[in-house]
């Protein structure tokens, strides 16, 4: 089988640009990670893990020693990443970057990648001066503003500037099945809160493009994939859906030299 991705339209367009989010197919992880787990904190056998990985980087044309990955700990630290970062958490968890939810580069041999069951996934380009980061943004991470420290990293670190850069928002657990207590409801605002009824739903992937567009990414700038993880079980790892067992899909984001 083949490894399948999303990609987005806008970073398409942008040959010097490599990226995708993973499918969960065509990988060789036993259940309940099937099969193309990436990540190595879930308890799955590592060797297929990284088997996984050498599969989706070389998908990509690239080789999973380029890949950069994180320790994420649901937070807003954004870290900006070197070609001397090359490799680490590619194949061991235990010399991934240190508590950041966001990666940004400037650099082509590297491959920043991040995992995820349900949190949304941003990839995003500076177009002008070739700055690519990925952001993993749960809920948590999400209101801690992990989307608008990314972009940050990108203007402060490199000259970056907002009007050129183009935002992808992956598949991520959708309005339909975030449903929230008040507690967490609370700290949205009501454009991104739906209310029926008792319950309450949040809808997290418009609240991210809110918060782009509020930081100066254009509009038009932003696509949002619209595939909800919770929903497609079959295409996606749900950490929800799945009682909390369950892989990880990848968000990658790189620069072809």
């Amino acid at each position: 089988m083949v490894v399948e991705f999303w990609k987005s339209a806008l970073l398409e367009a942008l040959p010097w640009c490599r990226h995708g989010v993973t499918l969960r197919t065509a990988g060789v992880s036993a259940p309940p990670f099937s099969s193309l787990n990436g990540g190595l904190h879930v308890g799955d056998d590592p060797d297929a893990v990284r088997e996984n990985r050498r599969r989706t980087a070389r998908a990509l044309g690239a080789d999973s020693n380029d890949m950069v990955c994180a320790a994420q700990v649901h937070g807003s630290r954004a870290a900006v990443v070197t070609t001397r970062d090359r490799g680490r958490g590619a194949s061991e968890f235990e010399d991934a970057i240190a508590g950041a939810d966001a990666l940004v580069t400037a650099d082509s041999d590297v491959l920043l990648t991040l995992f995820f069951a349900d949190c949304v996934p941003l990839l995003l380009c500076d177009v002008r001066l070739r700055v690519v980061g990925v952001v993993h943004a749960g809920w948590r991470g999400a209101v801690a503003g992990v989307a608008e420290n990314a972009v940050a990293a990108m203007v402060t670190g490199f000259g970056s500037r907002t009007a050129d850069i183009v935002a992808a928002i992956g598949p991520g657990i959708g309005p339909c099945c975030f449903a929230v207590g008040e507690e967490v409801a609370e700290q949205f605002p009501a454009a991104a809160v739906r209310r029926t009824g008792a319950q309450c739903t949040v809808d997290l992937p418009g609240f991210l493009r809110d918060r782009l567009a509020a930081v100066g990414v254009s509009p038009d700038h932003i696509e949002t994939c619209g595939d909800c993880t919770s929903c497609q079980t079959d295409r996606y790892f749900s950490h929800r859906r799945e009682n909390g067992v369950t892989g990880r899909i990848a968000a990658l984001i790189g620069i072809r030299a």
